[in-house]
């Protein structure tokens, strides 16, 4: 057992390596990956547009793509080991919708511009707050609203109802907002890897890498949860402070991937599912960092699919994922009912 998780674990980190150089040769220019590996190397003494198309565009949209991927499925993971849940994901909570409503009233309703007394914010920082804020203020309310409702399967239905108020007020701005403040909404829900900048590069990766360090020091807590809340209790695990805290580092996660990336479907709640059927196991010290390597190997596929048309277009990242995490679910109901 043991040499099969290993041989799973070398064959995912060939695959996002594979996968992380076909991201950085393909689009509608295509590069060899010669030229592609001396331009990383900084040796490079070709064509300027090829440089700035491999430095400014292609590495920090695959490295988004990593991080963003592996972020939301551990989300997902987490999620549904806390609430016993196979359908529970990051978007079911309505963290999404949140970061998608705070999108909107600044797209919508102010025109993409906020202004006070003391500062203004404009353009793609002015969507990054706002998405960040509406998140995080959806998970605020949800872990209030964790302390009045002890019970997990009713606070997963409270968090749909909250994604629901949510999509009605966007469904309402959208209805009374102009052609062209609907039409720049709709390209942001779409999903996109290409959204970060090199420079927002560190800043993104650090607050990514930080939430999935959180998670791995959950490992044993959660190990522990599968065995029951009442045996956890007994064990001295405090389930609802476990919950607590999954839910800030879930909140923290989503917002930021969601503030950058826009709301991204499937990836948190079908990649749990898909590390489960590779290493056949419910141990997190294993299934954890399987989550993490599939979320980032499957979020590069996405990606790359994405810009397989060239110079026809590039394909919105949520008409792709649905495509893989929908039959993955639907072959986990069908498992379940057996």
């Amino acid at each position: 057992m043991m040499k099969r998780n290993l041989l799973l674990f070398i064959c995912l980190v060939v695959s996002v390596l594979l996968l992380f150089g076909l991201n950085l040769t393909t689009g509608s220019v295509q590069i060899p990956f010669v030229d592609v590996l001396d331009i990383l190397c900084g040796r490079f003494t070709g064509k300027g547009s090829w440089q700035y198309i491999i430095l400014e565009n292609r590495l920090p949209q695959a490295l988004t793509a990593i991080l963003c991927g592996a972020s939301l499925s551990v989300c997902g993971l987490m999620l549904q080991t806390a609430f016993r849940n196979p359908l529970a994901g990051p978007d079911v909570f309505g963290i999404s919708s949140g970061a998608g409503l705070g999108v909107a009233l600044v797209m919508l309703l102010l025109g993409g511009t906020v202004s006070t007394t003391m500062f203004t914010v404009s353009g793609f920082l002015a969507i990054l707050t706002a998405a960040f804020l509406g998140a995080i203020t959806v998970t605020a309310l949800i872990l209030f609203l964790s302390t009045l409702v002890r019970n997990s399967v009713l606070l997963l239905i409270v968090g749909i109802m909250v994604g629901y108020v949510s999509s009605s007020a966007v469904s309402l701005l959208n209805f009374f907002a102009s052609e062209e403040g609907v039409k720049s909404y709709l390209i942001w829900g779409m999903g996109n890897f290409g959204g970060v900048s090199m420079n927002h590069i560190p800043l993104f990766a650090l607050l990514c890498l930080m939430g999935i360090f959180v998670s791995f020091l959950l490992v044993k807590p959660l190990n522990i949860l599968l065995l029951g809340p009442q045996y956890a209790e007994s064990l001295g695990v405090s389930t609802r402070q476990l919950r607590n805290i999954l839910l800030v580092v879930v909140g923290l996660l989503t917002a930021i991937t969601t503030a950058f990336c826009g709301p991204i479907s499937f990836i948190g709640l079908a990649i749990p599912h898909i590390a489960r059927l590779l290493f056949r196991t419910e141990n997190h010290q294993i299934l954890l960092p399987g989550t993490v390597l599939s979320g980032a190997a499957i979020a590069l596929f996405c990606n790359f699919i994405c810009y397989l048309p060239g110079e026809s277009g590039v394909i919105p990242l949520n008409a792709v994922t649905p495509l893989i995490g929908a039959p993955v679910i639907i072959y986990v109901i069908l498992m379940r009912r057996r």
